[in-house]
């Protein structure tokens, strides 16, 4: 695999003055903000690069344990603020991916599929807890969204004799398919319409076709069972912040009035 020099990596700038050039040409005000997020996102690659380059010269365990928590931590954060206004948003986001990344992790390692090792570990954790993480926060956005826009069908429900749960049941099933239609999509077109970048990456690194596959699988398929479950989680979680003891519905969640 041929080396990328650093003199190389600055001819990214062309292509970064591409969309910088549009949004000055159609005045979309996006110029500064894309030169600031191309900065932040290279500066955070470099970063990240010497922070696994200690990592991976840590005993495995410690390497792994540390690094994945401070990825929940931070995945949970982000996705929490798509929750605001939502009680527990932050511990319910912890408490899924922690237990998401427990499941798939421990599967993994029975089943012989990765080795307890800080360079496999740590990559493929990142995927799962990443495509959780915007899950999650689909989910709560969409959660808040339908309430606010289904509040007519709510109320009648409700008067009708109906719980929170069977008030909700439309709202939380659209919610689940919301969050699970990107994932379905992008398995129907896998390898079709464009190569995943782990196998990519496995492939520019010399391993076989094959061996880049047989990682992809794994990887598509957890990422698919990962969303699926956070979904749920918070789908069928979530709702009952939306009603109060008495089963009425409540104003003001996730910011609305």
């Amino acid at each position: 695999m041929t080396n990328i020099s650093n003199l190389s990596l600055l001819t990214m700038i062309l292509f970064v003055m591409i969309p910088v050039s549009l949004s000055y040409l159609f005045s979309l005000g996006i110029g500064k903000s894309a030169i600031w997020s191309s900065i932040r996102g290279v500066v955070q690659l470099f970063f990240i690069g010497y922070v696994l380059t200690f990592l991976f010269s840590m005993p495995d365990w410690q390497g792994i344990g540390l690094w994945v928590a401070v990825m929940l931590v931070i995945a949970s954060l982000q996705a929490a603020k798509r929750g605001k206004g939502i009680p527990y948003a932050f511990l319910l986001s912890l408490s899924s991916l922690i237990l998401i990344e427990v499941f798939v992790l421990s599967l993994w390692i029975a089943f012989d599929i990765i080795p307890f090792q800080s360079e496999q570990v740590i990559p493929m954790s990142g995927m799962i807890i990443g495509n959780s993480m915007v899950a999650t926060g689909l989910a709560f956005e969409r959660m808040k969204n339908e309430f606010h826009d289904s509040k007519g069908k709510i109320l009648a429900a409700l008067s009708l004799g109906a719980n929170a749960s069977q008030a909700s049941k439309m709202i939380i099933r659209k919610t689940i398919r919301a969050a699970m239609i990107p994932n379905v999509d992008g398995l129907k077109t896998i390898g079709l319409v464009q190569l995943p970048g782990m196998m990519t990456g496995l492939i520019l690194g010399g391993a076989s076709p094959i061996e880049a596959i047989r990682y992809q699988i794994v990887i598509s398929i957890s990422i698919f069972s990962s969303v699926s479950i956070c979904a749920m989680i918070i789908s069928l979680v979530t709702y009952r912040f939306f009603f109060n003891r008495k089963l009425q519905l409540l104003e003001g969640k996730g910011g609305r009035k």
